[in-house]
């Protein structure tokens, strides 16, 4: 896809070989744009470096921004980050815009050679990374995490932010995604509803079980998820059981489409469990709901456990009622677990700067200012999630979700795990969507679902015109 003289034909062959077509949209972008950074982008705005300015933005220039319009909604943007830009460079004009629908309403634009400055590339209509990098869309970010912070400038950027925020959007040992919220994921339950029953939360699987039959005994539903698009919040706990009773080396395995990573004993081990789960004690018809039904259902006391991250409470603040108080819990250990106290926590919610817009400066530029700490509190206020800048939260009020989240934080300490496949290959996590539905509403048992991810990644590892990512 990276090769100039590529005709229409292997083009084609190749984005069909490798799942694109699952947004429509894509195709048609790895079709019409080639060049892998061999291009000469448009003419780019650039101004002179100096200590004020150390990215070199021409202060006049326009900047495009593109928000992803989700959870964390496009006020942090207009009210926050937006004015930070604009304070620096009064003269350039920004554009805004926010969607929900990023693939479909950027692919034509990208293929078209007019791409927005800054993209969040979020929801799950997203456009793949591995794609974008391939046909050097993506702006190479060494430069802005080596720059001096806005805060400190005897800081670099990259020491302000919490470990491993660099790395998560490092693709073949070049930085070109900031994953900019840190996240903590784990099973969200309403602390008042607990109380209330006299509930204890629970710590091993031996004792989840059993919590589950005493809510289903109480008419309420004990665990759900939005099959009709949300199967990636289950796909994440079940690989989490995976890591905590193999090990963090189960995930990096996956990552690396390691032979046989997919039937290691420890995730069929977690696919098997969690099948359970969905046989005793989900109901069917939520296969059918969005992730914002399910939700509404926890709020209205009719669900017990749904598994997020820790962005849930914002993005249902406007239905959850007076004194809910979301917790977190990490996924539950099992007897013989590795890592007993293990967590899926880590950097996400991805931006970009194109490197073929009119201003990748100023994108990068928009992105320092971001990592600033007036940037990252007032993300933190507006949202009640955590950045990836350290110690921004400090003398902030933080809500009962985010209280809980970063209490669980601390106590997984040197046991937080995570993986980075998705974002590497949207074909796998789009097969994985699709086998953990079936596994969950029982059309497949563990033993298939195993079997059908590993021969997914082993076409993908097989098939030459994708891009390899490792760690």
């Amino acid at each position: 896809m990276s090769d100039n003289d590529l005709t229409r034909r292997t083009v084609l062959r190749r984005t069909a070989a490798a799942g694109l077509m699952a947004t429509p949209a894509m195709g048609f972008l790895s079709a019409c744009v080639t060049g892998g950074g061999e291009e000469e982008p448009a003419d780019q705005a650039e101004g002179e470096k100096n200590a004020e300015n150390p990215l070199g933005v021409d202060g006049n220039a326009p900047l495009e921004v593109v928000i992803f319009n989700g959870g964390y909604g496009e006020k942090y943007a207009t009210d926050v980050h937006e004015p930070l830009y604009k304070a620096k460079f009064p003269n350039a004009q920004i554009k805004h815009s926010a969607t929900q629908e990023i693939a479909t309403t950027l692919q034509p634009r990208f293929a078209g050679g007019t791409p927005p400055d800054f993209v969040n590339n979020s929801g799950t209509k997203f456009m793949d990374f591995g794609t974008l990098i391939q046909d050097g869309q993506l702006q190479d970010l060494t430069e802005l995490f080596a720059a001096p912070s806005v805060d400190d400038p005897a800081k670099k950027v990259s020491d302000t932010l919490v470990a491993g925020t660099v790395e998560s959007g490092t693709y073949n040992g070049k930085p070109f995604v900031l994953n900019y919220v840190f996240t903590v994921y784990g099973l969200w339950y309403s602390e008042k509803l607990f109380k209330d029953k006299g509930w204890t939360v629970p710590a091993t699987w031996a004792d989840f079980t059993k919590l589950l039959d005493t809510i289903k005994a109480a008419g309420i539903t004990p665990y759900a998820y939005a099959g009709k698009n949300a199967p990636y919040y289950q796909y994440l706990v079940i690989l989490a059981s995976a890591a905590k009773a193999g090990g963090p080396d189960i995930l990096k395995n996956i990552d690396n489409l390691a032979d046989g990573a997919w039937t290691a004993p420890a995730v069929k081990a977690a696919a098997a469990q969690w099948a359970e789960i969905g046989a005793k004690y989900m109901d069917k018809a939520d296969e059918g709901l969005i992730h914002t039904e399910v939700q509404l259902k926890q709020n209205q006391g009719k669900v017990a456990f749904y598994p997020s991250g820790s962005w849930l409470e914002a993005e249902q603040a406007a239905s959850t009622p007076e004194g809910f108080n979301y917790a977190v819990m990490p996924v539950p250990a099992g007897a013989s677990d590795t890592l007993p106290t293990g967590l899926y926590a880590t950097a996400g919610e991805p931006y970009f700067v194109s490197a073929k817009g009119t201003n990748p400066r100023g994108g990068m530029e928009y992105m320092r200012q971001m990592l600033s700490t007036k940037g990252a509190k007032g993300f933190i206020e507006l949202n009640k999630s955590l950045t990836a800048v350290a110690g921004a939260e400090e003398g902030i009020q933080l809500s009962p979700g985010l209280t809980s989240a970063s209490a669980v934080l601390k106590a997984a300490g040197a046991g937080v795990f995570s993986y980075r496949f998705d974002s590497w290959y949207k074909e796998l996590d789009t097969e994985l969507r699709t086998a953990t539905n079936a596994l969950m509403f029982g059309r497949e048992n563990a033993d298939q679902f195993c079997e059908r991810m590993q021969k997914k990644a082993d076409a993908i590892k097989a098939d030459s015109s994708i891009t390899k990512f490792s760690r």
